[in-house]
């Protein structure tokens, strides 16, 4: 990790390499932070190692905005490096500066926290359900709604949806195996077919 000095002393640009840690849970909020390059996850390590991927970040996204005017300032989760990542660090006083004096930075900030409330509530939603068939089933017919097809290519690896649905990678592997077999779905290591789980 490197931090690089701006002009401005109310902001700062520093380098992660990937499996850095960028905060811990717990950790006090002090700044709004845009990923310019890289990705960067949301994490919920339980008791046993297992970890739950909440939401990867990449560039342009940003981390912290919802907690820096919040009464409760400290992460609730770890944010770790997926890919080797350059962020922009912004204190307190500096956004509000700008939200006093940015209309489209105001409205965008407020956008931005929206969605992100949504996307927190979706996998609360998907989290909820209780087994990890109804979770990939709620997974794919999502995925296929988005992509227009029965034909859902995954842009992750199995073990990181193993990680967004808090499970094993052996576990969510032997699911899918019982679904094909089943005569729910086929896959390979890029793509799943949803045969008879009434897709889009």
């Amino acid at each position: 990790m490197r931090a690089e000095p701006l002009n401005n002393k109310r902001c700062s640009l520093t380098r992660y390499n990937k499996g850095q840690l960028v905060y811990l849970q717990n950790e006090i909020c002090q700044s709004m932070d845009i990923i310019l390059e890289g990705e960067v996850s949301i994490q919920k390590i339980d008791a046993e190692g297992n970890i739950l991927t909440i939401q990867t970040f990449s560039a342009m996204n940003h981390i912290g905005a919802n907690l820096l005017f919040s009464s409760r300032k400290k992460y609730p989760m770890t944010v770790a490096v997926e890919a080797d990542a350059v962020i922009l660090h912004l204190d307190r006083e500096l956004v509000v500066d700008l939200i006093q004096n940015n209309r489209y930075f105001m409205e965008a900030l407020l956008q931005a926290i929206s969605d992100r409330t949504l996307i927190l509530t979706d996998k609360i939603n998907a989290i909820s359900l209780s087994t990890i068939r109804e979770r990939l089933i709620s997974y794919l017919r999502y995925e296929s709604r988005i992509q227009q097809s029965n034909i859902v290519t995954l842009d992750i690896s199995k073990k990181k949806l193993a990680e967004k649905f808090g499970v094993q990678r052996s576990s969510l592997g032997r699911e899918l195996q019982k679904m094909r077999s089943d005569g729910l779905i086929s896959y390979d290591r890029k793509t799943i077919i949803l045969k008879d789980l009434q897709p889009f």
